[in-house]
């Protein structure tokens, strides 16, 4: 019961951030969604940090690992909201911006991830 609480705990100080993120980064000129795509990798970078400080020091504990990186990063990034933006970019036939968004979200997402790892392994 006390891992879904911090999981809890933290998914709801993640979803609380992104929206502020989307709140102050969404624009509405231009329908780009630069709060979804900020929010998603900016939470990988820190996924990838979370898991390998993790990996690096035997001192983190599974329970800091699930309120930081199972809560607050699941509640921080959304792939949903990332797919419904997809859709929107489909149906109004912007495939420009969906393939820019869709490969940009992919690989600076994946790159994050490897980066947030390196970082800490390295550094």
């Amino acid at each position: 019961m006390k891992q879904a609480l911090l999981v809890f705990i933290g998914g709801g100080l993640g979803s609380t951030l992104r929206y502020w993120v989307g709140t102050f980064l969404n624009s509405s000129k231009t329908g780009i969604p630069y709060g979804t795509f900020a929010a998603n990798i900016i939470g990988s970078l820190i996924i990838g940090m979370v898991l390998g400080f993790a990996l690096k020091n035997n001192s983190i504990s599974d329970n800091v690992v699930l309120f930081l990186a199972t809560g607050f990063c699941g509640g921080f990034t959304t792939f949903s909201a990332f797919a419904y933006e997809n859709h929107v970019f489909l149906k109004s036939g912007d495939f420009f911006t969906f393939a820019l968004y869709t490969i940009g979200s992919f690989v600076l997402g994946f790159a994050a991830v490897f980066l947030g790892i390196w970082l800490i392994r390295y550094f």
